[in-house]
């Protein structure tokens, strides 16, 4: 199957793509998720709007607080620590265990935030950091929890005229710990469940996540993984016993690998 026909534009700085993102126009940059959409036609753009090489969406910048990362970078500039890092390596290790090299050269942070898969590996990363999404539109800046961006599987706040041009990461401390944990079928696909937490004592931060629950992923108000296996049992109870105990799994493994990096 061939994609339906689509106008194509590559606008010269970010305000002219604001311009051409209107009506149903999608922007692209590494098309990691949108164009196999548009191969099998569950996507039909009137307009495809290139704004991978904009330097304002492949920009970093700092504050004593927080680095805001631009949204067309893509994965391996994590993975390969070419861009600064402040999570304690936790966004490194997750870029590195997203799909493919070759996915990972061409995908990028901002398509998979927008893309809002719940079986997406950032999608549960930037939850569990308490990043900020970076909306543009005509009315200026938004930044907006992952909570708050992403409406259930595959929906978001965006709308036409819309762009995400970063996402803002906190600092953690020099002591603040991790651990992420993710089951799939095999390796390179995308999750069953996620398991992802932060523990940053100096922040007053804790925030464990339960992933890939097919929802916006799940901020837990468990500390320990038998009242984490009690509240994923009440907040998924629609769900099947076998589905709700890879949940489970994951988020114990995740608080076990924050044990580990303790150590």
């Amino acid at each position: 199957m061939k994609p339906a026909a689509f106008d194509y534009s590559k606008p010269a700085d970010l305000a002219a793509a604001l311009q051409a993102l209107s009506g149903d126009a999608k922007p692209i940059a590494g098309g990691q998720s949108l164009t196999p959409m548009l191969n099998l036609r569950l996507a039909r753009p009137s307009a495809l709007v290139d704004i991978r090489r904009q330097p304002a969406l492949l920009a970093v910048s700092e504050t004593p607080e927080a680095i805001r990362y631009g949204a067309a970078l893509p994965h391996a500039a994590f993975e390969d620590g070419a861009v600064p890092e402040c999570t304690n390596g936790m966004m490194r290790h997750v870029a590195g265990g997203i799909a493919y090299r070759a996915v990972r050269n061409r995908g990028t942070i901002g398509g998979s935030i927008a893309h809002a898969d719940p079986a997406a590996d950032w999608i549960s990363t930037l939850l569990a950091l308490d990043a900020r999404v970076i909306v543009r539109g005509a009315n200026g800046e938004t930044a907006w929890s992952i909570e708050r961006f992403m409406l259930g599987g595959f929906t978001t706040v965006l709308e036409a005229g819309e762009l995400i041009t970063g996402v803002s990461v906190p600092r953690l401390s020099p002591s603040a710990r991790w651990g992420y944990y993710k089951i799939c079928r095999k390796a390179g696909e995308f999750a069953k469940a996620i398991g992802a937490v932060v523990s940053d004592p100096d922040r007053g931060v804790f925030r464990l996540v339960c992933g890939a629950v097919e929802v916006t992923p799940l901020l837990l108000e468990a500390r320990d993984a038998d009242a984490a296996a009690a509240e994923i049992d009440a907040r998924l109870s629609d769900r099947p016993p076998s589905a709700r105990q890879l949940h489970k799994i994951a988020v114990r493994r995740a608080l076990e690998a924050l044990g580990e990096t303790s150590a």
